[in-house]
């Protein structure tokens, strides 16, 4: 089975190129303009036992937030086309991770349901120059264009880093179990309605 896909997104905003393999064996190489990102999709990338190669430029003199969007937008559309027709994959994943005293929880559902359930309150929403607030938009645009319903919730912890360190690891953790392949489906969608 071949889970690989490509995307190239240009828009007056970003210029994206991304390769997505749920299988690679690494390493993954990430450039997106933005280190605090490139740092979170590297962690994604490792405990998700995924390869991804990342190019993107976008409009930083205004700020990070269509980068980190379309940077969403392109992960959720490379992960739909590596995943075909969905047919014999787990379909659901969780993971729960800690990061020194952050716990962090990603529950993930391959459904073409697209939604985001995100339980995540911090009071300090910056770390270094990077506005963690972005993150959800990241996940809100994977979701859209991934067809994926994904809850993500913080359990404890408050440090901005250590959480979105955590939620990117556990995300990766998450999706590596619902993209994995089940023998017993023999190939079949894992669905009663026999559609996902």
């Amino acid at each position: 089975m071949n889970r690989k896909a490509e995307i190239v997104r240009k828009t007056r905003e970003t210029d994206i190129s991304l390769t997505l393999d749920l299988d690679g064996r690494g390493p993954s190489t990430v450039d997106t303009g933005i280190p605090f990102m490139d740092h979170m999709l590297d962690l994604m990338a490792a405990h998700g036992f995924m390869e991804i190669h990342l190019n993107a430029r976008g409009d930083r003199e205004i700020d990070d937030h269509h980068t980190v969007e379309d940077l969403g937008i392109c992960f959720g559309m490379a992960l739909n086309k590596s995943l075909s027709d969905k047919a014999g994959i787990r379909r659901y994943g969780e993971a729960t991770v800690p990061m020194d005293e952050v716990l962090v929880r990603v529950v993930i559902d391959i459904s073409n349901r697209p939604i985001l359930a995100y339980r995540v309150n911090i009071k300090k929403t910056f770390t270094g120059t990077f506005d963690t607030g972005l993150i959800r938009e990241f996940f809100r645009a994977l979701t859209v264009n991934g067809g994926v319903t994904l809850h993500i919730d913080l359990m404890a912890g408050h440090e901005p880093h250590h959480v979105a360190e955590a939620m990117f690891k556990a995300f990766g953790r998450a999706l590596d179990q619902a993209t994995g392949t089940e023998a017993r489906l023999s190939g079949n969608l894992p669905s009663t309605k026999g559609l996902l």
